[in-house]
């Protein structure tokens, strides 16, 4: 039984109210360890920290910042499989995905920081005519609170604090109470970085409790959040009156655009891919796929038959491509998504019923579930599952397939398979949301800015866009 402490000012400590919380592996359904679940007390006593660093950290050269950053980026690579096993455990994913994906891409947040911020400059301006020169200071905000998800826990946990600490802020941070493992163990990855006590504090909780502290701490002035949009309002309500900074990366409900000219096997590939990769916990799987009626039959048939060929199983499992989904109150509200199909004159194509896995039977195992829909106007096409569950239909014409793909709340990503470059460009201008992948899925350059539209979220997170954001600019105007 694993029991989590709170990290702050360099110290792991028990949380003050001496209240815990299960957490609970997916792939077996057992209790394995317990969380604190914090409150403001705990929010006071790691703000108290971080604004007794800060004079410290927000002065400390660029260069240092980047070298320590730097340092934990070395540090998690060498502590890899340690890494990996850990966040399989604590979210079900299949060890292959967190091995190749989620902790490589933590190292990169903080490598990639640690150098953007060498390369973050300044601006200045001479007025011509006036003799005068304006130039801006980029500066820290202060203490800033970062709040990550269930779904790729460290990955997007240290997209947040990686450019917050580079640009000099000092941060109280707080991972999901389901998965809590991997943000633990970065604590003593810091310390051994040689991160200064107070900088990064970690504290765990439930979102109602802990997450809200932060939020409605007065000082801390800014809030990065990833996760529901239902949760992203609530956040801006308290905040906003508060006059926090904001950064709200919400859900998501992508359309999957097919024409017939695409290429045709890589498309097939990608899609199931963007479709049920991490169990289809992820933002930007392509959870509506539209294919032109051309080739529509086909892709049905294809699609079906690598989907019934993906291996569910024991996420420890090398060879599993589709693991646990990360808690049984997930998985009721995603079969009930699936029950809706028949009130809403849907059919399901494949999948659909929970799966036991041998030594594993209390495991949260679910079916990638394809479904065809009669109409972009069902729940099923509107509102944002987050499990492996896809819809399928057809189209008939350019103009459909972008109406299709725009009528929805959300707007986050598309995809688009085609080899017209005119349909290309027009598509790509066209489509609301705030990336646009062709003739690919999930390729990320992080330089690039990420984030939404609609109620996908407010502002965009990567490259200089972060570290924009946790940073105020100030002007000063001489007279010479």
């Amino acid at each position: 039984m694993n029991q989590l402490q709170n990290f702050i000012n360099g110290h792991y400590v028990n949380p003050i109210n001496n209240n815990w919380i299960d957490n609970i592996c997916p792939a077996n359904g057992q209790v394995y360890g317990k969380i604190p679940n914090s409150d403001q007390n705990d929010v006071q006593e790691a703000y108290t920290a971080a604004a007794n660093a800060f004079p410290i950290w927000s002065k400390t050269t660029i260069e240092e910042r980047s070298k320590i950053l730097l340092k934990i980026s070395d540090l998690l690579e060498a502590n890899l499989d340690r890494f990996a096993k850990a966040e399989s455990l604590d979210n079900g994913k299949p060890i292959s995905l967190a091995t190749t994906v989620d902790i490589p891409r933590a190292a990169s947040n903080f490598r990639f920081f640690g150098n953007a911020i060498t390369q973050f400059a300044s601006e200045s301006h001479e007025s011509v005519g006036h003799n005068a020169i304006n130039y801006t200071l980029r500066q820290p905000i202060g203490i800033v609170g970062c709040i990550s998800p269930w779904n790729l826990p460290l990955y997007l946990f240290t997209w947040k604090i990686a450019p917050a600490l580079a640009a000099g802020n000092c941060v109280v941070a707080k991972p999901s109470e389901i998965t809590p493992v991997t943000a633990y163990l970065l604590g003593n990855i810091c310390n051994e970085a040689g991160l200064p006590k107070g900088v990064l504090n970690i504290i765990h909780g439930l979102g109602a409790t802990t997450g809200q502290a932060i939020v409605a701490y007065p000082q801390i002035k800014a809030i990065s959040f990833t996760g529901g949009t239902k949760t992203g309002a609530q956040i801006a309500a308290v905040a906003a009156p508060l006059f926090k900074k904001l950064s709200l990366e919400l859900g998501g409900k992508n359309p999957n655009i097919i024409f017939g000219d695409c290429d045709y096997d890589l498309m097939l590939e990608t899609t199931v891919r963007s479709s049920f990769a991490n169990q289809g916990q992820i933002c930007l799987c392509g959870s509506r796929i539209f294919v032109e009626a051309s080739i529509y039959d086909r892709f049905k048939t294809d699609f079906i038959a690598k989907v019934k060929a993906l291996k569910i199983g024991d996420p420890s499992d090398k060879n599993t491509r589709i693991g646990a989904l990360v808690s049984k109150a997930h998985l009721e509200k995603v079969k009930q998504y699936i029950a809706l199909s028949k009130e809403e004159q849907a059919t399901v194509l494949c999948g659909g019923n929970e799966v036991t896995v041998p030594h594993l039977e209390n495991g949260f195992y679910l079916e990638p579930t394809v479904i065809e829909v009669t109409t972009n106007d069902c729940r099923l096409n509107q509102e944002e599952i987050f499990g492996p569950v896809v819809t399928l239909m057809p189209f008939k014409t350019e103009t459909e397939a972008l109406n299709l793909a725009n009528q929805v709340p959300y707007g986050l990503s598309a995809t688009l398979w085609t080899n017209n470059l005119k349909r290309t460009m027009r598509l790509s201008s066209e489509l609301q949301t705030g990336i646009v992948w062709v003739n690919t899925w999930m390729m990320r350059d992080l330089r690039t800015p990420f984030g939404g539209t609609k109620a996908s979220g407010v502002g965009r997170e990567g490259g200089f866009e972060a570290l924009r954001f946790f940073t105020e600019p100030k002007n000063v105007c001489i007279q010479y």
